[in-house]
């Protein structure tokens, strides 16, 4: 008999592990990271009881997360005749895991700064003083820079893969 299921579930269960952990340093915590790991390298849909059981977390937390995982689009809920319960069943394409992680991460975090940036650019237009003046020109070019990288993340967000990456290796290569 082999083991290969013992063996698969153990790199998994790494996997999941690690997973959360580079959540975290993304700015996600790091259940919703190990449960977004955990439903993209299922066989088959799982319920909350499921991923409970898994990741051993309690009901409040996965469903907290779940929810949140779902309003990223990262997971949907499936529901299966005769059953009661929701299923959940993750996005496998990492292209468009990547493509949907980037939309809600502008969305959060990019929007709002960018916002925050213009109101202090609009607030400081007409200072006179040095340090005003010097303030001002910084939120002009911190406006500028993030206004680029936004317009180049939602660029590349709406290209299809291969095109993706042969602008990447244009870029970078």
């Amino acid at each position: 008999m082999s083991d290969e299921p013992a063996r698969l579930e153990e790199v998994r269960d790494e996997f999941v592990t690690q997973w959360g952990i580079m959540g975290a340093q993304w700015g996600i915590n790091r259940t919703m990271a190990q449960i977004h790991a955990l439903l993209m390298t299922a066989s088959d849909v799982m319920s909350t009881d499921e991923v409970m059981e898994v990741l051993e977390i309690s009901r409040g937390n996965a469903h907290t997360n779940l929810k949140d995982l779902v309003g990223w689009g990262l997971i949907k809920i499936v529901t299966k005749k005769g059953e009661r319960k929701e299923f959940f069943e993750a996005e496998k394409d990492v292209w468009e895991i990547f493509r949907r992680v980037a939309r809600e991460r502008k969305r959060r975090e990019i929007d709002p700064a960018l916002e925050t940036l213009r109101n202090c650019k609009a607030a400081t237009e007409d200072m006179k003083t040095p340090n005003g003046k010097a303030f001002h020109e910084q939120m002009v070019q911190l406006e500028d820079f993030v206004s680029f990288a936004s317009k180049m993340g939602d660029r590349v967000g709406t290209m299809q893969h291969g095109k993706a990456i042969k602008l990447a290796m244009k870029i970078f290569g």
